[in-house]
This record gives C-alpha cells, sequence and structure tokens, in this order.
C-alpha cells in the first residue's frame, strides 16, 4: 500500500461525496485507501458514505461517536492507515490532475521530505495561504501590529504569510516552491517514517496549531517541510468567509504551542501580544467586517 488518504468529516455530506469522487477520479498509478472518519455528522454523511463503499472496495468508514476534533480523529485515521504515505485531507477539498501520484514520486526523489503540501485556492482561483513560519515572538508581534505594511515580510520572516484583508496581501509568497516551518492541515501529505519518528499530533489541541506543533517536531528530528505550488487542489472552505470563532482556537493553539515548546518566560510576552493584536482588531475589524467579527476578538483578547 503506498497511500493512505485519510479524511475527517463532520456534517459535511455535499463536500465530502464531492472531495471522495474526485480523489477516485483523480488518483491514478497508485495503490491507496481512503480512510473515513466521521465526527457523529448528522446530516446523512454516513449514508452518502456507504453508497461509494459498495462501488469502491478501497474506502474504509470508522464512525466516532462524539466530534472528536482534528488532531484525535486524524490519530485514529493514521493508526488504521497502511500505507507508506499518508495524506490528511479536509472534506471540502477537491484534487485535480492526478497530483498523488507526481507529488509522491516528488518525496520519493526527496528522502529528507517528511511533510509536504501543495497549492490550496479558492473555487474563484484565487490563492490561499497555507502555511509560514513558527511563532517565535517578534513573529507574533509582527503579525499583530505591522505585518500589514509593505516589505514587513521581507524583514521579519511571518507565522501567516497571507493577509487576505490587507492592501499588501502576501499573496506572491505562495507562487514559488520554498521550504516553510509548516503547512496547514487541509492537505498534509507525511512520511509514515515521519510517524515512526516522532508519533501522532498532539490531541490536546482541538483545532488549529496541532500542524504547526507537528511540523515544529518533525522538523526537530532532521525532516523537511516543503511547500510546492507546481500542484494545487481547490479548497473550498477557504473561500467560505469562515465563522470567526477560528480566532479564539487559534489564540488558545498558539498558548500551547508555547507552553510546550518554547522557554517559560516568554509565555507571559506571548500572552501580551496577542492581546494587543485583539483589541486593535476589535476596533479595524469590527468596522470592516461588523458586529460578529469584533465580538470574536474580543473573546480572543480574554483568552489571550
Amino acid at each position: 500500500m503506498e497511500l493512505s488518504v485519510v479524511v475527517v468529516s463532520f456534517n459535511t455530506k455535499k463536500l465530502l461525496k464531492n472531495c471522495l469522487e474526485s480523489v477516485l477520479k483523480e488518483t491514478k498509478g497508485l495503490n491507496y485507501e481512503i480512510i473515513i472518519l466521521d465526527n457523529a455528522s448528522t446530516d446523512d454523511s454516513v449514508e452518502e458514505i456507504k453508497k461509494l463503499r459498495i462501488k469502491f472496495k478501497n474506502i474504509k468508514l470508522i464512525l466516532n461517536k462524539e466530534n472528536l476534533g482534528f488532531a484525535k480523529a486524524n490519530n485514529l485515521g493514521i493508526k488504521s492507515a497502511k500505507g507508506k504515505f499518508i495524506l490528511l485531507l479536509n472534506p471540502d477539498t477537491l484534487i485535480h490532475d492526478n497530483l498523488l501520484f507526481e507529488m509522491i514520486r516528488w518525496m520519493k526523489r526527496h528522502p529528507k521530505a517528511g511533510i509536504i503540501s501543495c497549492s490550496l485556492k479558492n473555487p474563484d482561483n484565487s490563492v490561499q495561504g497555507t502555511g509560514g513560519y513558527f511563532p517565535t515572538l517578534i513573529r507574533v508581534l509582527s503579525w499583530m501590529t505591522i505585518q500589514d505594511l509593505p516589505f514587513i515580510d521581507k524583514l521579519i520572516t511571518p507565522f501567516h504569510p497571507l493577509k487576505a484583508l490587507s492592501y499588501h496581501t502576501g499573496e506572491d509568497f505562495y507562487r514559488f516552491e520554498k521550504e516553510l516551518d509548516w503547512v496547514t492541515g487541509a492537505f498534509f501529505l507525511i512520511r509514515k517514517k515521519v510517524i515512526d519518528d516522532i508519533g501522532y499530533f498532539d490531541e490536546d489541541y482541538f483545532m488549529y496549531t496541532e500542524e504547526v506543533d507537528f511540523c515544529f517536531r518533525a522538523k526537530q528530528s532532521g525532516w523537511k517541510v516543503y511547500y510546492l505550488p507546481k500542484w494545487f487542489i481547490t479548497h473550498i472552505g477557504g473561500a467560505s468567509g469562515k465563522a470567526w470563532s477560528y480566532v479564539i482556537a487559534e489564540f488558545e493553539g498558539v498558548k500551547l504551542f508555547y507552553k510546550k515548546h518554547y522557554p517559560a518566560w516568554q509565555y507571559p510576552i506571548l500572552r501580551l501580544f496577542l492581546k494587543i493584536g485583539a483589541l486593535g482588531r476589535i476596533i479595524v475589524f469590527g468596522v470592516l467586517k461588523g458586529k460578529e467579527a469584533a465580538l470574536s476578538y474580543a473573546k480572543a483578547f480574554m483568552v489571550a
């Protein structure tokens, strides 16, 4: 078995069906399996998957009794995987042009590449951010304050290079192949040997920042992380203006990352920087995006 595709789903019936059909149609020349972890969906997702399983015998379904989140559910899928390579794939994605065959062939030619991702694009073909650099204090301060200014990213390598609400979006960052510190979990292709070396995702993370943590541990063990925009997938969720509640989860994730990996004296400084950023965004995003954004950052200020 060369590849295991692991998909975690929660109430994404139509998106999941389209995603799986794209994988089945666009994956040729590989011996692969698809492992679907359903996080207690209530929208008939399971019935849709069972229909596909009648026709495609390489689909495995694992039913969770509750919503386990990203890390825990993916870990269950990884533990069931037989492939030498494991792809974590969001259900709101579409695969194109037999890219899985091509990307695995690229990894075989680059034995130190432990984790890779491709370009993520919105349905209108605009580029999404997928990965960046580890959140050091200087990068967090830049992220929270001055990163929207032109040329700042050239002086301070960014935690989040793409700034969708800024005049200086940073989209050009994602046009070229490069080694990064981390890539986004929406399309996360891992060499099985990495998991053998460092273990699974940290289940203390429910959602957001767990892929940063995983890449951090992988790089500490000598593996490299690459972003390869020669290939791309469509990521529908990135175009939907996702709910502002993700902000709180990301703040919590960054705080946990600091507790695990950085000296204790840095943690209160991190929290100060997050509070400064949240306070500014209550005002700015409240004006630009409305009450929901302002309330989300007000909650983020309280948890920062």
